[in-house]
């Protein structure tokens, strides 16, 4: 089977727009399937995080824009940062901007600290879920609603009435939909039943199989082909033509090349397409490579050139 790769940014631990700009374009010059972003509020770990964080759907905006042809979207939205009806409108114009190339990655909300820091509600783990679920029928119901038909929606933690479900995006029948998470009752039931992409973030082989397993069982349940929905994996990625450069690239990043050959997709170019091979095997059709040193536009062309062509 053969795997796309996509690259997958986290900005709130340090990256101004040009910066992210410059990783986007070369991501598209280098032929990558897509370019995605976090959406978090406050750095993790012991980095800086200057300048300080940025919007996901505003940056991705400007990135519509000033980018032609890669994909762009989130891993993931939280649910909790922003109402449903204006983000399917922000998603949708920015889907808009783009000429149709915008993927809405959406999740729960998990990081108290980004809430605290920034005032922003965090209910407890069954409201958010109750809430994230509220968000996905509004969101597709807003986006496939018939023109000239209204759309009304009413909810424990939202009602909406007699929306004109304005504006469209540009992809029909909507832009597709990314929902991820090891979970093993909810995510699945809400893969199976909103999602065009399952994504599971940074696990092992064996729970990824598991968890792809899980919504493939959901997907039969509710009479859904799970052949419909795209699997795929999050890895940090740290590639090097030798040892020598495996050991910098871990370095600059504050990780050590071994654990990351355990955790992710690290070592030599052979190593790691003998790795990604093994998530492919397990019926992923794409990965997320997780690239921290934003400033190692080498890195990317590197993974481009030496794994790429091996995975087709």
């Amino acid at each position: 089977m053969s795997l796309r790769l996509r690259i997958f940014t986290e900005p709130q631990q340090g990256a101004s727009y040009d910066t992210l700009l410059a990783v986007a374009l070369e991501a598209e010059r280098l032929g990558f399937d897509a370019f995605f972003r976090s959406d978090h509020y406050l750095k993790m770990g012991d980095v800086s995080g200057d300048p300080g964080p940025s919007d996901a759907w505003i940056t991705l905006a400007g990135l519509a824009r000033d980018t032609s042809t890669i994909r762009l979207g989130t891993l993931v939205t939280a649910a909790t940062f922003r109402l449903p009806g204006p983000l399917a409108i922000s998603v949708a114009n920015v889907d808009a901007m783009s000429g149709g190339r915008v993927e809405l990655g959406l999740g729960s909300g998990w990081f108290d600290g980004e809430h605290t820091a920034y005032g922003i509600a965090f209910p407890d783990l069954k409201e958010r879920f109750d809430r994230f679920e509220e968000q996905l029928a509004i969101i597709t119901g807003l986006w496939t609603t018939p023109g000239g038909e209204t759309f009304s929606f009413d909810g424990e933690h939202y009602q909406l009435t007699d929306s004109p479900a304005l504006p469209k995006p540009v992809q029909s029948p909507r832009p597709p939909i990314l929902i991820g998470g090891g979970g093993a009752k909810r995510t699945p039931r809400l893969a199976a039943t909103y999602a065009d992409e399952f994504n599971v973030p940074f696990s092992s082989l064996e729970d990824t199989g598991a968890a792809f397993d899980r919504v493939r069982a959901a997907c039969e349940a509710r009479d859904r082909d799970p052949g419909d929905v795209v699997y795929s994996a999050a890895q940090v990625v740290c590639v090097g033509a030798d040892e020598a450069e495996v050991a910098r690239r871990a370095a600059a990043i504050g990780r050590d090349p071994d654990e990351l050959r355990a955790n992710g997709a690290a070592g030599t170019p052979e190593e790691v397409v003998a790795r990604l091979r093994q998530f492919a095997d397990l019926g992923a059709a794409r990965a997320y490579l997780q690239v921290l040193d934003l400033s190692d536009l080498d890195h990317l062309a590197l993974i481009a050139e030496e794994v790429v062509p091996h995975l087709g």
